[in-house]
């Protein structure tokens, strides 16, 4: 059994690394399409903290909730250096309101689910739906940032994440099978598809990356303004009050250090190459953390689970098939926003590059409205649901 906090610490770090390793080197073998190697850190983590590897004394403890507790804000402040809100305003009313159409479905199915099968779940899951709804509405790095908020238990947890892998697997593999019927599905709703075709290269003008390769510098530069907004916002959510039983102490740090990420992200402290990737590094730690202190003790819960998350796909599939024809939508965007919101930066620009590779660039920024909004969409539907 491992007592010491290092020992701990390291240990999730170095798996963490090796599951990536194999992710990577068998990158095109179809088992890391349904299974990512983030999901099977999660998964080797709690088994080992179900075989009781891992203590629980205070050294562990201390280091499960200042490790944690430092990486989350740093996290989302370095992942929203790269998004530029003025390029928001360039996808125009109708692409935004696709986006709204999608949350809203995605919102109202959580809502709906949960008041229907409310007895069949355990205690505290309205936690782990208003996390989960924070990654269908933004991503795991939001659904990361919920569990810290709204104390999710550990092994909840487990079920949204499950959910936000099977479930995600199946939706995204079903907008794909979509593409080739973008033809008959724009006739039916009688879009009007030109307005995509006006504007994609300023589009993609606006949204093009740096191709420089990272630096040691960079990758130093961004651990410093991370680790810095994180321990400022920190300090600053532990002297804001309180209110209701979402806005706390963790969700105002988090607000605080996304509003600042944004804000950073207007300015030349966006270009610096490597956020992505060590904002990456910080979400998979956080993930083996998370993982780490919950178990599969109630693994017979995992089928209701399932069927939920189906089931609030179903009721965002059947919304947005209604408003598309009311609206006359075309099914790219459709399929971009609902991806946008429910697989985030992972698959919105796939699927937009399915249709056209010019049009990568409004997958990009959809999934990054939604990388910034998640979180906030989770609380909401937290507090929807903690009423019931």
């Amino acid at each position: 059994m491992i007592t010491d906090g290092f020992m701990y610490l390291s240990i999730l770090v170095a798996f963490a690394a090796l599951m990536v390793a194999f992710e990577k080197k068998f990158s095109g073998n179809r088992f890391f399409k349904f299974i990512p190697g983030i999901v099977l850190i999660y998964i080797g983590s709690a088994i080992m903290q179900t075989c009781g590897l891992f203590a629980h004394n205070d050294s562990t403890a201390s280091v499960y909730t200042n490790v944690k507790g430092a990486l989350l804000p740093a996290m989302l402040a370095i992942m929203l250096l790269k998004c530029d809100i003025r390029s928001i305003f360039k996808l125009g009313p109708r692409m935004l309101g696709g986006f709204l159409v999608a949350v809203v479905s995605i919102l109202i199915g959580f809502v709906v689910v949960y008041i229907a099968f409310q007895h069949f779940y355990i205690k505290d899951t309205w936690k782990a739906f208003g996390a989960l709804a924070g990654s269908w509405t933004g991503g795991s790095a939001n659904m990361v940032a919920l569990q810290g908020i709204l104390k999710v238990p550990e092994n909840i947890f487990g079920y949204a994440l499950m959910m936000d892998t099977i479930n995600y697997a199946v939706w995204v593999m079903f907008m794909f099978w979509l593409v080739p019927f973008a033809g008959k599905f724009n006739r039916w709703t009688k879009a009007d598809t030109g307005f995509i075709q006006q504007g994609f290269e300023e589009a993609a003008a606006a949204s093009s990356e740096e191709k420089s390769g990272i630096q040691f510098q960079h990758i130093l530069y961004l651990l410093g303004i991370g680790l810095l907004i994180s321990s400022l916002s920190t300090f600053a959510g532990q002297h804001l009050p309180e209110v209701g039983a979402v806005i706390n102490g963790t969700s105002w740090t988090i607000m605080i250090a996304s509003v600042i990420g944004l804000i950073l992200g207007q300015t030349p402290v966006a270009k610096i190459a490597g956020a992505l990737d060590v904002s990456n590094v910080m979400l998979y730690i956080i993930v083996a953390l998370i993982a780490s202190q919950s178990d599969f003790s109630n693994i017979a819960q995992a089928p209701i689970y399932l069927i939920s998350g189906f089931l609030i796909m179903l009721i965002h599939l059947i919304i947005m098939l209604l408003l598309g024809k009311l609206f006359k939508y075309d099914l790219f965007t459709l399929g971009v926003a609902s991806l946008a919101n429910i697989g985030g930066m992972a698959s919105a620009p796939m699927l937009a590059a399915a249709y056209s590779r010019a049009l990568i660039p409004i997958g990009v920024i959809m999934a990054l409205i939604g990388s910034f909004l998640g979180t906030y969409f989770g609380m909401v539907v937290a507090k929807i649901l903690s009423i019931f």
